[in-house]
């Protein structure tokens, strides 16, 4: 058979036809419960003191070794200038029979402007640093040279040399967004992100393999529809290289609870990514938790083989009030009455 090179990248090339995203960033469907990966702007920008994500992904478990990608992060405000945020996350991902495993770490700060004086516009500019390695397990492939003329021979050698099986590169980015605020149930928030900015190499020999830059475009939006319901709308477009993901959908909030000590609210809606998957999504609002599950159905050139079976994901939110906020039951009247 030809070289080890040319075994690598048809390697790769097979893992790219059945999980294109592998070899760009990682995706998550529950994009906004994701927030500091999203775009490093949003880094300390909720209501609280400290904000923590738990994300889990598995996906084409049906189709060949499962994909699994875990991620935490953590964002909060610096408490003497609050206008500075920052925040930290940690992921680890997992892909294909070789257990190719990347784990990044990458810290953010961001910066908030007042476009009025009521801070009902915002402006939040963003920048982001990261270190990504990536791994993989040549033991777990199979070579021609262990076929023994009857059947595969693991015992045999596979008589291929490597130069190395790992990777550890830098990367840096920067992202802005924007919120208009009528109130805490009609808002809409937008953002436009850039990762990779310097072009980081992960190839495993001495050609290099330039990561692209991802851009990264979000909008969503709450709407009151009565007392109870809201509208949540939101898309998502991500750009990187020859890769486009397109993600379009909306959830139903209805509030069981809302008084001073107790808070709860269910979330449920639909989303479609183009040309791969429509995926539903539920979650709840459990005083300061939350917790989200959806499930991907996949539509794509898979199916054959996936039976429409794509990725279950889960997503954990916690946030610390610190201090705690006060909170009035009552409506202040008018000087006017």
């Amino acid at each position: 058979m030809g070289s080890p090179r040319l075994k690598i990248r048809l390697l790769f090339a097979v893992m790219s036809y059945l999980l294109p995203l592998q070899a760009q960033d990682i995706h998550w469907s529950q994009f906004n419960d994701n927030p500091i990966f999203q775009n490093p702007a949003l880094s300390g920008h909720f209501v609280g003191d400290y904000r923590f994500h738990g994300n889990y992904r598995d996906q084409w478990r049906s189709v060949t070794v499962p994909f699994s990608t875990f991620s935490l992060s953590a964002d909060s405000r610096i408490f003497q200038k609050p206008n500075l945020g920052y925040g930290l996350m940690l992921f680890h991902d997992v892909a294909g029979d070789g257990n190719l495993r990347t784990i990044e770490i990458q810290g953010n700060l961001s910066y908030l402007l007042k476009l009025t004086s009521d801070s009902s516009q915002v402006l939040r500019f963003g920048m982001n640093f990261g270190m990504n390695h990536r791994q993989v397990n040549w033991d777990n492939f199979y070579w021609d040279n262990q076929f023994n003329g009857i059947e595969y021979d693991p015992s045999l050698p596979s008589n291929e040399t490597f130069q190395t099986d790992r990777r550890t590169n830098f990367s840096i980015g920067t992202g802005a967004m924007y919120e208009f605020r009528k109130d805490d149930r009609n808002k809409v928030t937008a953002g436009i992100g850039f990762f990779n900015l310097n072009h980081p190499d992960q190839g495993f020999y001495g050609t290099e393999i330039k990561r692209d830059v991802r851009f990264n475009f979000f909008a969503r939006g709450m709407r009151k529809l009565d007392v109870d319901w809201d509208l949540i709308p939101s898309v998502q477009l991500n750009i990187q290289g020859i890769y486009r993901e397109l993600l379009i959908g909306s959830q139903a909030k209805y509030t069981l609870v809302k008084s001073v000590n107790d808070y709860k609210a269910f979330y449920g809606g639909i989303f479609y990514r183009n040309r791969d998957a429509a995926y539903i999504s539920v979650g709840m609002d459990y005083n300061n938790w939350f917790a989200g599950l959806s499930y991907d159905i996949n539509f794509s050139k898979l199916v054959p083989a996936s039976r429409t079976r794509g990725g279950v994901e889960i997503a954990v939110r916690y946030i610390l009030f610190h201090f705690k906020p006060s909170k009035s039951l009552h409506r202040v009247c008018p000087d006017y009455i």
